[in-house]
């Protein structure tokens, strides 16, 4: 399978690449070393070494370089080779490849693309996962999938009725209320508001919720598979400007391939409110936690299914933001590809 390259994919937590240690994880199907220098600063080199294939990720730092643990060829922070053990003269081709990484707001983001068009600008801003005042309990999963599914899944909230119907649902409305959909130069924005619906089984762990509520999920769904949502609800019947006794929340997700069946899922809620309960984030996760079971076994089946074969997929309205997804991938992939 062919994965868009010329993005920024997030490769860890911060709090996963220790300050001093290795770290490997598999990220589009080459295997990645993760470190930080002595200043802090993260380092992705490809995790096999140049001379005998064997991961760095078995060996150890010194200084901000790192010593292979097979035969002691060593590395610096961008893979040129700074020693080979019994010889003088390194040879031209000993070095790693070394990615562009970034850091931001607890992410470690990656690009395993063309490293000049590797503009910090194009990183999409998960401020929430940065801000103390948006309290949250950070988390990664690595699901057996396609991540173009859990893509699919992200873009069309409809799945809440019924695969979450007891978690993160609630109400058939959800599923009978359309999308605004809107394109943006590398995703989509989905714009789903639902009136005068009972509060989902996930929303009573908050508190005493007395009436139906009015709900909102608003997001930008971004290359290479990025979610940055604000969603929440509130008391039946006033405008959608007016937030008087709103339950407001933050989610960053991110979608990072592993293999062409296999996906690394980065993810956080926060709530803007009960600041004076520190068992909240904590609730509020492993109320996350039951949902995005449901999406991973729902998921994890609809791929069986799909390979037993290529039938066609019938299009309904509720595809519209995974359609013009889809259409922006194959774009990225094309434009990478270039002419012929």
């Amino acid at each position: 399978m062919s994965f868009p390259r010329n993005c920024w994919y997030v490769a860890a937590w911060s709090h996963e690449v220790p300050a001093d240690g290795l770290f490997a994880r598999t990220i589009l199907g080459a295997p990645v070393l993760l470190y930080r220098t002595a200043a802090g600063q993260a380092v992705a080199l490809e995790d096999r070494c140049c001379h005998r294939g064997a991961p760095l990720s078995r060996g150890r730092r010194e200084g901000d370089a790192v010593r292979c643990g097979y035969h002691g060829l060593k590395f610096a922070a961008d893979g040129t080779c700074l020693e080979v053990p019994g010889q003088q003269t390194i040879p031209r081709e000993a070095r790693q490849r070394a990615y562009p990484v970034l850091e931001r707001h607890n992410w470690v983001w990656l690009w395993p693309g063309d490293p000049a068009l590797a503009d910090p600008a194009l990183v999409p801003d998960n401020w929430a996962c940065g801000d103390p005042a948006w309290p949250h309990v950070p988390d990664m999963k690595t699901w057996p999938v396609d991540w173009r599914l859990v893509c699919d899944n992200l873009l069309d909230f409809s799945h809440l009725s019924y695969t979450h119907e007891k978690t993160l649902g609630g109400s058939t409305e959800i599923a009978q209320s359309r999308a605004e959909i809107e394109r943006l130069e590398r995703g989509v924005r989905v714009t789903r508001r639902v009136r005068d619906v009972p509060p989902a089984p996930y929303h009573r762990r908050f508190g005493d919720l007395p009436g139906n509520v009015d709900r909102w999920f608003i997001y930008e769904f971004m290359l290479p598979g990025v979610l940055l949502m604000h969603s929440g609800l509130k008391p039946t019947g006033a405008a959608w400007e007016d937030m008087t006794g709103a339950l407001r929340l933050e989610s960053c997700q991110a979608l990072t391939p592993e293999s062409a069946d296999s996906t690394h899922y980065f993810f956080m809620q926060a709530a803007g409110f009960g600041q004076d309960d520190p068992a909240l984030p904590g609730a509020i996760h492993a109320a996350l936690l039951q949902a995005f079971e449901e999406d991973r076994a729902m998921i994890e089946a609809q791929q069986a299914m799909l390979k037993l074969g290529t039938l066609p997929m019938v299009a309904i309205a509720a595809d519209a933001a995974l359609a013009q997804f889809r259409r922006l991938l194959e774009r990225s992939l094309a434009a990478e590809a270039g002419p012929g």
